[in-house]
């Protein structure tokens, strides 16, 4: 098990925090992680510290005892065994501390509900990407059941009051606690599982949960620009909400194929251009393609060394929702010619040496030399 934390690190105040301080602190935490309002994982437990950490520090007598001993004079666990019982499933409201702030306790369980968001991939080709393009895509989502309008029961029948609870989606326990005197802790109801109403006759379609899951097909707008791992967010295309609570929403995930060609580097395009050594050293016209299937003409400069680069502006990618384009940017490369006939390389030979470049003879293996013809 990991170490305590300090009670003052876990609320943020200093050690002589007064008593307003350590319930301003306490209700900003706990407004911040309590689990109705906090799904991430850690929320419970974090939850958990926040109120244990305030319990000890708002009583006067166990503050004292903390200070001097620290944890070890609370018994080890912070003398909250009974609390960790007696708190149930979080959804619990301390009445003297809170009296059902920010929306919490009762009324939560009844609040509207947003339904989750969803994720769908798309791989899209280079082109597509580049200058846009519209996609069909279906989505299997959760949506209210039209047999019943989402009541759950049989169309004909409406759901009732639960008499458990009253309607409020919670049962209140009140504990004596040797701590904290009484704590009111609130769960969801067992009859209604917190939905405070029950159904008699539940609707043959989505047998009572109110949803059913169909695949919807949804047009996607991918606007031009768009590169690998854009996100395109379609607003109310999630799940549906519950209690009346808003549609989540659609996250759309793009992949883009690489090109044959061209790669990019943000909004500008690169290629690279091979070239012989007698069009480097004369200069040359070349056909460049661009991404649209046409091409223009690059004139290469005589002397042209290899690394060089020639910018094309406005050829290359569209600027996601921006005006303009990025550049194309060609990048030469010389090809080093192999396989030379005996006349290209005696004329190669005859080309070093009038520059005054020193060439060698081919190495011949052993074979070579005990083979080759007088």
């Amino acid at each position: 098990m990991s170490e305590k934390r300090d009670y003052y690190e876990v609320l943020g105040v200093d050690r002589g925090a007064d008593e307003r301080t350590l319930k301003q602190a306490f209700r900003k935490l706990a407004q911040q992680y309590h689990p109705d309002v906090n799904s991430d994982a850690e929320a419970e437990s974090t939850f958990k510290e926040i109120n244990e950490a305030y319990q000890v520090l708002n009583d006067p007598q166990k503050r004292a005892v903390y200070d001097r001993f620290g944890h070890s004079g609370l018994g080890g666990s912070g003398g909250f065994s009974d609390f960790g019982q007696g708190f149930g499933d979080l959804g619990s409201i301390f009445e003297e501390f809170f009296g059902g702030f920010g929306g919490m306790g009762r009324t939560s369980r009844r609040a509207p509900r947003r339904g989750a968001d969803l994720r769908v991939d798309i791989t899209l080709s280079f082109e597509d990407a580049a200058f846009g393009t519209e996609k069909e895509i279906e989505v299997p989502r959760m949506e209210e059941c039209e047999s019943c309008g989402g009541s759950g029961a049989e169309p004909g029948t409406t759901p009732e009051r639960c008499p458990t609870c009253g309607g409020s989606g919670e049962v209140q326990r009140r504990q004596q606690s040797p701590l904290f005197g009484t704590i009111v802790t609130a769960a969801a109801c067992p009859r209604c599982n917190g939905e405070g109403e029950v159904i008699a006759t539940v609707c043959n379609v989505c047998r009572g949960r109110k949803r059913t899951r169909v695949t919807r097909k949804i047009k996607v707008n991918v606007p031009a620009g768009v590169d690998e791992g854009t996100r395109i967010r379609l607003a109310g295309e999630g799940e549906a909400g519950s209690l009346g609570g808003p549609r989540g929403n659609l996250y759309v995930l793009i992949g883009v194929q690489d090109h044959p060609v061209f790669a990019r580097d943000e909004f500008d395009l690169h290629m690279e251009l091979p070239l012989s050594v007698a069009q480097a050293t004369l200069g040359a016209s070349v056909d460049i393609p661009t991404l649209e299937g046409e091409s223009f003409v690059l004139d290469i400069p005589a002397g042209t060394q290899t690394g060089r680069r020639f910018h094309k502006a406005g050829l290359g990618i569209p600027r996601l929702q921006r005006s303009g384009r990025g550049d194309l940017i060609v990048t030469v490369r010389l090809l080093t010619p192999t396989d030379l006939t005996e006349e290209q390389e005696m004329l190669f030979r005859q080309l070093a040496e009038s520059l005054g470049e020193e060439v060698h003879e081919p190495r011949r293996g052993f074979f070579d030399r005990i083979l080759r013809p007088d």
